[in-house]
């Protein structure tokens, strides 16, 4: 009966629906949206198709976005013809592979309405967008007009196989081939992005000394173009030209009327135009097939206008969305209600038959209670079981932590043992300069390792509740100006901004205080060596001092800000626990802040922390002037104290935050083999350096991702990496260089303070070559890299007799390059005009690029491999044909006869008559 009742209401529900579904139903139209990428440029556009379908009730959109990837806008155009469209809107990524699909959707009668870009193909129904070929025409007539007639350009262009980059590339020719006197030196292929410009165009400065205009096919790859212009001192010499002329921050015409661009040309998007296209269509209205849309120069004359035009059009288009936005929710309201009312009276003819399950229930929940009381005197014995078992767990805590504590103890006179003898040592006149740099670092590290246990000891204390206050009358802030002076030295090497600000005393006894001098000391040393560890190079820190009343009673204020690395908002709640690190991958010990809170505390205060990441981190306090206590005399500051200012300073200064950033390389010896050490400690690094620098050439960088951008440009010959790093650790960074083709032959050393086996499994996983577990032996770490490198040197003959052996040496990614690389080089043999930058752009590389990854795996530079490789087929034409020597050089790339005969004397030790001599003999 129970069973009959629900099934019973819910149909009655489910009729309630369907009657209003029914009534609410029309016919829609569903149109599809294929976009190549996902820009800002498609983005306005979408914005544009969204707005004027807002017209056209009954219309439904669906958007997908390729992201520059051919192969995936194929299976978004399929997936959108499965799912029923009427209509399908494309914006193809590549002419050669978006045509086949779109002729077979257009045969099916589904269609079809191009925008922004064409196919080659007549197989579609409609066009929407600017007429690229008169586009590249006007700008080449601008830029002659521009440079007065004479001049060098560099143009930066999409997809290679794009519509709209060949198109504008044939305008932008013709008129500048008409003009007589401006030189097109270079077209290089950015793909439409930023970071890809930046790449080729860092090349293209090599190349020209002289660019007088960059032209690029979009304004972010203009914006990639001038950012490395910046960095390479240049930008002053060359002005830049974009398309598009989005408005909004940091877009075309942003860009124009600050003077970074001298001009940008109007690329519209015409969402609306496209919109209106596919709806006369679907209407069986007439319609124009090719709907081509206007362009318009953008100049530092008309930029500021236009921006505020589109800031007022911005302002009526929100008032429209608004509006837009109210009528759904007004009609969604009525639809409610109106559901609301029928299920009301559906209910009420079901009640009462519910009603009769009430007394059931009552006797039900009487038996399921007598039986929860017997599994809650169940559930009672088993907590006091786990009571038991949490007691005993504390009582082994603190075992534990009392053998720690004791150990800690022991530390200290092995330490002291270290220090003095150090100490002595480095009085001797007799020292190297290699020997007084060990010694340093030896001081260094054993000051930071006293801190570390002292710190531990006293949060120990704390915790038993044996740490005391030991209380004097001073004043707070001439104690704060001389505590920061001990980090004046640091902010001035790391570039720190570093303020003190104290607020004004209006009777100079402001900031007199009763507390523990030596714990506010610690609190100050403490929050200062965090501020200065996770702060880059040119970021501020200020310290800051001010007083306050709080219930009729003096308080005090510090505050200790910085511009660092930040922490995220989930984070900010654990800071303050003992043996709490935020990020895994960075030092410490993640007893600091704990202490910091344990001595606030001490004092009746707050501390608190505010935090973003990326922006900076803020810490609190506030205290009361006055502690309540027996006052004890100034005492003699104890040395102590001494080591825990030197090992807060020293700590602050081992770590570095950098931001990743164009730096001056130091001229490399072309005899040495180039290392690449990766590692955010600089002590670690510095010592690195010192082992290796004799014999190999030396690059540094402080975390992964700067070490990738390193590798990535210069190329090392073997690659030191540690695992935990801030920023990007080495794992993922290992990762990266291993699936990068211009990284993948780099053999890679791992640094590692965890010898556990799965963090190698990960790191062998990610393709590291070899582990290395700190402390390292100098000596392991010499053999090592010694043992790399002669592996890495047997890959190297890939081009001898027997590929097939030499092969198996080389991983998936240097395997399909050589793959590549050698079917490029067969198939160029005949081309004497081919050029390694040639070879380089069909393999997505950078001539320096390709001539040391391809030096580096086969032993050859390319010229040298394309020059074999015709040696060798000419020999072979002239042991199985009858060609003469003459046609031989010609048809195997040689531009003179002469030539060819010395190059085939050096490799084969006859010269090609000798050979044909021979062959007639015989």
């Amino acid at each position: 009966m129970k069973h009959k009742i629900f099934i019973l209401f819910f149909l009655g529900l489910f009729l309630c629906l369907s009657f209003s579904a029914c009534e609410s139903e029309q016919s829609v139209w569903r149109i599809g949206v294929s976009q190549c990428s996902d820009d800002a440029w498609r983005t306005q556009l979408n914005r544009e198709i969204e707005r004027e379908a807002l017209f056209y009730p009954g219309v439904s959109l669906e958007f997908k976005s390729a992201h520059d990837d051919s192969q995936q806008q194929i299976k978004d155009i399929e997936t959108l013809v499965n799912d029923g469209v009427d209509l399908l809107v494309v914006a193809p990524n590549e002419v050669s592979a978006i045509t086949p699909i779109i002729e077979k959707i257009y045969q099916k009668g589904i269609p079809v309405v191009l925008v922004d870009r064409k196919i080659d193909s007549e197989s579609y129904t409609a066009y929407v967008g600017a007429d690229n070929y008169e586009m590249g025409y006007q700008i080449g007539q601008y830029i002659v007009n521009r440079l007065g007639g004479q001049g060098n350009v560099v143009e930066l262009t999409g997809l290679s196989d794009s519509s709209p980059a060949m198109e504008r590339h044939r305008g932008l020719k013709e008129a500048l081939t008409e003009s007589g006197h401006v030189n097109l030196l270079a077209t290089v292929d950015a793909g439409w992005r930023l970071q890809d410009a930046e790449q080729v165009f860092d090349s293209v400065l090599t190349c020209y000394p002289e660019i007088n205009l960059v032209f690029a096919q979009n304004d972010r790859m203009g914006v990639g173009a001038r950012n490395v212009a910046v960095r390479r001192n240049r930008s002053k010499d060359m002005l830049f030209v974009g398309v598009d002329a989005l408005p909004g921050k940091g877009h075309g015409v942003e860009l124009v009327s600050d003077g970074l661009f001298d001009a940008t040309f109007i690329y519209p998007t015409g969402g609306d135009c496209v919109m209106q296209v596919a709806m006369r269509i679907l209407q069986h209205k007439p319609y124009e097939r090719m709907n081509l849309l206007s362009t318009a120069l953008v100049n530092r004359e008309n930029a500021r206008i236009m921006l505020m035009q589109t800031q007022h059009i911005e302002t009526l288009d929100g008032k429209i969305e608004l509006l837009d936005k109210q009528l759904d929710e007004f009609l969604l309201r009525y639809s409610s209600q109106r559901m609301f009312l029928l299920a009301c009276v559906v209910i009420l003819i079901l009640v009462c038959v519910l009603l009769v399950f009430v007394v059931r229930a009552f006797w039900t929940k009487k038996r399921m209670n007598a039986e929860l009381s017997a599994r809650k005197t169940q559930l009672e014995e088993q907590r006091d079981q786990l009571i038991e078992l949490s007691r005993k767990l504390e009582e082994v805590t603190h075992a534990k932590l009392a053998f720690f504590t004791s150990v800690s103890h022991d530390f200290r006179t092995p330490l002291t043992l270290i220090a003095d003898p150090v100490e002595q040592l480095k009085q001797s006149a007799s020292l190297s300069k290699n020997d007084r740099y060990l010694l340093d670092l030896i001081e260094k590290n054993v000051t930071v390792l006293l801190r570390l246990i002292n710190q531990t000891l006293d949060f120990r204390k704390f915790e038993n509740g044996k740490l005391e206050l030991h209380l004097s009358s001073f004043n707070l802030a001439q104690g704060l100006k001389d505590w920061t002076e001990a980090f004046r030295t640091l902010s001035y090497r790391k570039h720190i901004h570093f303020t003190v600000d104290v607020q004004e005393e209006a009777n100079g006894k402001l900031y007199d205080v009763v507390a523990d001098p030596e714990m506010m000391e610690r609190i100050t040393y403490n929050l200062l060596s965090n501020a200065f560890k996770f702060t880059a190079d040119n970021g501020e820190i200020a310290v800051r001092l001010s007083a306050f009343r709080k219930d009729e009673k003096p308080w005090i204020r510090l505050e200790v800000a910085d511009t660092g690395i930040g922490m995220p908002e989930e984070q900010l709640t654990h800071i303050f626990e003992s043996f709490y690190q935020v990020d895994v991958h960075d030092s410490g010990s993640g007893i600091g802040l704990a202490l910091v809170k344990a001595f606030v505390e001490m004092h009746h205060g707050k501390i608190r922390v505010d935090s973003k990441e990326h922006k900076g981190t803020t810490f609190i306090i506030d205290l009361p002037s006055e502690q309540e206590g027996v006052l004890n005399p100034q005492e003699k500051r104890a040395n102590l104290l001494n080591n825990l200012k030197e090992g807060a300073v020293l700590a602050a200064d081992q770590s570095e935050v950098h931001i990743v950033h164009e730096e001056v390389t130091p001229i490399p010896d072309k005899e040495k083999e180039t290392v690449l050490i990766i590692e955010d400690n600089a002590d670690v690094r510095q010592y690195i350096r010192m082992l290796l620098s004799g014999k190999y050439n030396i690059l540094e960088a402080a975390n992964g991702q700067e070490g990738v951008q390193q590798a990535t440009k210069h190329v090392p010959d073997v690659i030191v990496c540690d695992v935990m790093m801030p920023v990007m650790d080495g794992l993922e960074c290992c990762r990266i260089l291993k699936s990068e083709l211009q990284t993948s032959h780099i053999p890679v050393l791992m640094l590692t303070a965890y010898t556990l086996e799965e963090q190698k499994i990960k790191g062998y996983e990610c393709g590291a070559d070899s582990y290395i577990s700190k402390p390292f032996s100098a000596n392991l770490l010499k053999v090592r890299l010694h043992n790399l490198l002669e592996n890495h040197r047997r890959v190297q003959n890939f081009f001898a007799d027997k590929p097939a052996v030499q092969k198996e040496g080389l991983n998936q990614v240097d395997q399909g390059f050589i793959s590549k690389l050698r079917q490029l080089i067969d198939e160029e043999l005949g081309n004497s005009e081919v050029s390694v930058e040639d070879l380089g752009a069909s393999l997505g590389l950078g001539r320096v690029q390709l001539y040391r990854k391809t030096k580096a795996l086969t032993g050859y530079s390319p010229n040298e491999l394309l020059r074999i490789a015709r040696l060798k087929k000419a020999a072979l034409l002239l042991s199985t044909s009858e060609k003469t020597i003459s046609e031989v050089t010609y048809e195997v790339g040689f531009t003179s006869p002469s030539y060819f005969t010395k190059c085939y004397k050096e490799y084969f030790g006859e010269s090609p008559t000798d050979f044909l001599k021979r062959k007639s003999n015989s």
